[in-house]
């Protein structure tokens, strides 16, 4: 299999361009979803609040056995967030569902 091509971040870290979407996986079926996409080499995962599925990302994050710097998890903001204060909240909300 070919390398996935990766997006360099300014903070020196590499993501891969190609992520596993879990859009319109159920979320009693997302942990397994997500653990078989890891199992076989994924190692993004994209999400978004509007899925209603980012908690059970997080638990087949932490279940997988991978350690937690080498999966990177993107998630995005509903359209009624965009302003500061509410993309601010809308984070937090993210990352405590991703546990």
């Amino acid at each position: 299999m070919s390398a996935v091509p990766t997006i360099d971040l300014n903070d020196g870290h590499t993501i891969p361009q190609l992520g596993f979407g879990v859009f319109q996986i159920d979320p009693e079926d997302t942990v397994g979803a997500v653990g078989r996409a890891l199992e076989v080499g994924y190692r993004h995962v994209d999400t978004a609040q509007m899925y209603g599925n980012e908690k059970e990302v997080g638990e087949a994050v932490r279940v997988s056995g991978l350690d937690r710097a080498d999966v990177f998890v993107t998630s995005k903001l509903n359209n009624g967030v965009h302003r500061p204060d509410d993309a601010r909240r809308a984070f937090d909300g993210t990352l405590s569902e991703l546990g």
